[in-house]
């Protein structure tokens, strides 16, 4: 996590960590999306956000404006928040329809048919899915075999920010996340046995490449589009 930038109240910047880019699973403020950020006397927070290019998908683009929404408004010290999306081809839409409440269908009428929620769901599904591999690979490097991975539980892991971060992901989806469940899950959050663990290695692998190799073109593209910096006042 990057620490508040100055003019920014600790609440609201811890806030807005907790919103994710949905596809990278990076918080907004890690991948620089922050573009300003400014809380008057009287507690209104103004937020404007950016992101890498001008066409990035507006599902997503509305998740994050919406979160960021949700997370601020939530924050005591605040009493209306602003959230809007710049330089985007439906920032008047979302930014609309995130102030009016509409949700995703009412911002795209016509156009959208449903909510966002199975979206978010199989972006977490994948998250935790490469969350497995981070926590997992390092076990499997000082030869941790197949049988004791697929006996191994959360609690028997030593701690780490990636186990946190696992927990985080399970949680949000309703899966099992305390000490005694599975470090190995599928999607169902059914235990992983010792035969399956190998390709479900693989697969957590390949999904964790993935999502880290677009996080790193996105960052690049953002760096190319705006000069690089932390979040402003305007």
């Amino acid at each position: 996590m990057i620490e508040a930038p100055p003019g920014i109240p600790p609440a609201v910047w811890a806030a807005l960590e907790t919103v994710l880019d949905p596809e990278l699973d990076e918080p907004i403020t890690d991948l620089d999306f922050v573009e300003a950020c400014t809380v008057s006397a009287d507690g209104v927070a103004t937020i404007r956000l950016r992101l890498p290019t001008f066409f990035c998908a507006p599902n997503f683009s509305f998740l994050m404006v919406a979160d960021a929404y949700d997370a601020v408004s939530a924050v005591p010290e605040v009493t209306r928040a602003e959230v809007t999306l710049a330089d985007h081809h439906a920032s008047t839409e979302i930014n609309g329809g995130v102030a009016a409440r509409s949700g995703f269908v009412g911002s795209f009428a016509g156009e959208a048919v449903a909510e966002l929620d199975a979206l978010r769901a199989q972006f977490l599904t994948k998250a935790a899915l490469a969350g497995q591999d981070r926590v997992a690979r390092p076990l499997v490097d000082t030869g941790m075999g197949p049988e004791e991975l697929a006996e191994l539980t959360l609690g028997e892991v030593p701690p780490s920010p990636d186990l946190d971060r696992l927990r985080e992901r399970r949680a949000a989806l309703g899966l099992a996340h305390g000490d005694d469940a599975p470090l190995l899950v599928h999607a169902d959050g059914s235990r992983v046995t010792s035969e399956q663990v190998p390709l479900h290695l693989r697969r957590a692998r390949l999904q964790r490449v993935g999502i880290e190799t677009n996080g790193e073109y996105c960052k690049s593209l953002l760096a190319s589009r705006y000069a690089a910096g932390a979040a402003t006042t305007p």
